[in-house]
């Protein structure tokens, strides 16, 4: 059986050695803010209109630049869909604010990697390794 593959994006944002985080509204896991493409956008057009959407600041396309790629499966069921997260460093524009789809912000260290998916913990763990991470 071949799973389903869930290709997404994501802005990774590291401040005084701690990445931000999102929980969306209805959700009770954090994840690094960003999300799926719509149609033919390019990973660079769904990061600047995912993160306009979710934390309400306008990423400077020509700071963007990529910080890896990384896939896991949501969960350990076998089957489970495997998620593709494309991640991307890049500055901003405006003060960071949860809209109306995200519940809350948060500024992780390593220490909350237990909080986040499975396939975000990889870039925990690369972000540590490299000493980014607290």
């Amino acid at each position: 059986m071949t799973s389903v593959l869930i290709d997404t994006v994501a802005w990774v944002r590291i401040e005084g050695g701690r990445i931000l985080c999102a929980r969306p509204r209805g959700k009770d896991v954090f994840y690094i803010p960003g999300g799926k493409r719509e149609g033919t956008e390019t990973d660079l057009q769904t990061l600047l209109r995912e993160i306009e959407e979710e934390l309400t600041v306008g990423l400077i396309r020509e700071t963007v630049v990529h910080a890896g790629t990384y896939e896991a499966p949501v969960d350990d069921r076998p089957g489970a869909a495997v998620v593709r997260m494309s991640c991307y460093y890049g500055d901003y524009r405006g003060t960071l604010a949860a809209s109306s789809e995200i519940e809350e912000m948060a500024w992780f260290s390593f220490a909350d990697r237990a909080l986040v998916p499975p396939v975000d913990q990889l870039l925990f763990d690369d972000l540590r390794a490299t000493g980014a991470l607290s």
